[in-house]
């Protein structure tokens, strides 16, 4: 294969204010450095575009360092290696890690900030591993099991339940004998959650009253809340908590674009009422078992009894206003940009 000599980037140009706009990027050429020992040139395939994408884009203190101004967008990305100085990953190989917002990535194959390792593109179709097999997936499958420690018989309900680790989430807890009731906007996305994914209700909080909604599908009220969405529904949700239960507190989708300061749950006495424990989750955490996280789900596709959804589009250079479909609600599954073909 001839190497490149030139790559394009997305760079951050300017912290937000409100939704990204398009005067916060800079769309820049780049030269591709020669390699020296140890290091390998990755062409980007599939970028993972995830909600947490907008809080790197913000200064100030968080469970990983703001992008900087003038860097290459953070975003996690699949690819081939097509020139490699390492022992540690020969040209050819399908890997996954952080390759940013660009066509190519080039640095030290041991990066620990990229954190590459080897997918097998056999076993499982690249893009599943920006999902299930990848950081949402092991978000989900940590998030529940870890902190929300489910029991067979207990109702389990997820917010953004047709996204990335809301469907993960609800069938992981499926498999472990609960009850899960999603939330997600629209009847499309519902009857996905419901008719594909298994769960055993969803509510649909644009049309209709989430109230009511966990009142009918939730009599014995809410064991689990894993939460993606923050605002209102977290605080709709804290009603129908029962004693002991388990808030996960995985994203707050709603808030992440607030120009004024961000909500929190009005309702939070009702962890004090019902001696309920309200924990945050960041996968990043349980980096060292991913892999077991990685065999289950696999396990569970090969068997049929764990299904996905990616939601592909084409073209680096729509990744601004791709990125933006994650907070407008008009992705249905992972959102993933194909950056080029295999």
């Amino acid at each position: 294969m001839t190497i490149p000599s030139m790559n394009q980037q997305y760079r951050l140009a300017a912290r937000p204010i409100g939704m990204p706009k398009p005067q916060d990027w800079t769309y820049a050429f780049a030269p591709i450095p020669e390699l020296a020992d140890g290091e390998m040139l990755v062409k980007v395939l599939y970028l993972s575009l995830d909600p947490a994408m907008r809080g790197w884009m913000n200064e100030g203190k968080s469970y990983i360092r703001p992008v900087g101004i003038g860097e290459v967008m953070r975003a996690g990305g699949a690819g081939t290696v097509i020139a490699s100085r390492s022992p540690r990953f020969q040209v050819g190989d399908t890997v996954c890690g952080g390759t940013g917002v660009q066509q190519y990535w080039a640095g030290a194959a041991d990066d620990k900030t990229a954190g590459f390792y080897k997918v097998d593109p056999a076993s499982a179709p690249l893009p599943k591993y920006l999902n299930a097999l990848g950081m949402p997936g092991m978000t989900a499958y940590f998030g529940l099991l870890e902190v929300g420690l489910p029991k067979a018989g207990e109702t389990v309900v997820v917010s953004g339940a047709a996204g990335a680790v809301g469907q993960t989430v609800g069938q992981v807890a499926k498999h472990k004998g609960c009850r899960v009731v999603g939330i997600a906007g629209g009847p499309e996305k519902c009857d996905f959650v419901v008719n594909e994914l298994g769960f055993d209700a969803c509510i649909d909080y644009k049309n209709g009253s989430l109230k009511d909604g966990l009142r009918t599908h939730c009599p014995a009220g809410v064991d689990i809340y894993f939460d993606n969405v923050g605002g209102e529904i977290l605080d709709t949700v804290l009603t129908r908590i029962n004693l002991k239960a388990r808030i996960i507190i995985c994203g707050a989708i709603s808030q992440y674009n607030n120009t004024t300061p961000v909500k929190g749950p009005a309702n939070y006495l009702s962890l004090l009422v019902n001696r309920a424990r309200m924990e945050g989750i960041v996968v990043f955490d349980y980096a060292d078992r991913y892999q077991a996280g990685v065999v289950q789900m696999a396990q569970w596709m090969k068997e049929g009894t764990f299904k996905t959804r990616e939601d592909i589009v084409q073209g680096l250079e729509n990744f601004p206003e791709t990125l933006l479909m994650l907070f407008e609600g008009k992705n249905f599954g992972k959102l993933i940009l194909q950056v080029a073909e295999a």
